[in-house]
């Protein structure tokens, strides 16, 4: 299951049932679980730990130092989850001493070209676009689906079960069950086809829905909305979610 033409440092620790191609090259300090599949050109470096069950694609980089003039060579880590599908040419960087890791999740999909930086977030669930790239300290929560090229600034959030045109761009953050697109970037609607797709009620589409008429078509500002919100809106957990989403957002929500 291992190429002799792979090098794998000695101090480097591997699972089991793990198919590691031709050309692969895993450095010291790493941790890579079971049933991984490692394809040809992969570069998994110092401070990866990697779970069960991933497919790398060729050409992936996992744990290079980041792209950050305030790092020093303090130890961090880039932590993978299992499960994920990380396609060709995606790069995923370490942490730096802001949060100390990188982490993506569980059951993602990181199409071709992804680059995740330093001190990001990434949930469960979730689906990158071609060539999308996430600069440092960037959290993107559950099930968010991203399109292609887009570009997120440092420390911008996605909320959960979103859906981003490609092409887009972002320097605040992205509230969750929402589709976000345009140029700029705006709010475009709710992900009904989505939030459907994944079982929600027509009922609680509908809360969700008067909730975002509110906080983007009331004529309110953000305080005034979310206190409305609040008052008129049936309290759940998805509900919470927008409202406390918003509430901590700390560079603002796209208008």
């Amino acid at each position: 299951m291992i190429s002799p033409l792979a090098y794998i440092h000695p101090e480097a620790k591997i699972g089991e049932n793990v198919e590691i191609g031709p050309f692969v090259f895993i450095d010291k300090n790493v941790v890579i679980g079971d049933n991984n599949v490692i394809m040809p050109n992969v570069n998994i470096l110092y401070g990866s730990r990697i779970g069960n069950g991933n497919r790398i694609f060729p050409g992936a980089v996992i744990g290079a130092v980041p792209q950050d003039l305030k790092f020093v060579g303090e130890e961090t880590t880039a932590e993978v989850g299992d499960n994920n599908t990380i396609r060709e040419n995606v790069t995923i960087n370490r942490g730096t001493a802001a949060k100390w890791k990188t982490v993506v999740g569980n059951n993602n999909l990181l199409m071709e070209g992804v680059h995740v930086a330093h001190d990001t977030f990434v949930g469960n669930g979730c689906i990158i676009g071609n060539a999308t790239k996430l600069a440092g300290e960037v959290e993107i929560d559950d099930n968010a689906i991203i399109s292609s090229t887009v570009l997120m600034h440092q420390f911008c959030r996605i909320g959960g079960y979103t859906m981003i045109q490609g092409g887009s761009r972002s320097s605040k953050d992205i509230p969750p069950y929402i589709i976000a697109g345009r140029e700029p970037i705006a709010y475009c609607g709710l992900n009904l086809v989505g939030l459907r797709r994944r079982g929600f009620s027509n009922e609680l589409i509908e809360n969700i829905h008067n909730a975002y008429r509110i906080i983007y078509q009331s004529g309110k500002n953000v305080s005034e909305a979310l206190k409305q919100v609040r008052e008129e809106i049936p309290m759940s957990p998805e509900i919470e979610y927008i409202v406390s989403f918003i509430e901590n957002s700390k560079r603002g929500i796209i208008r």
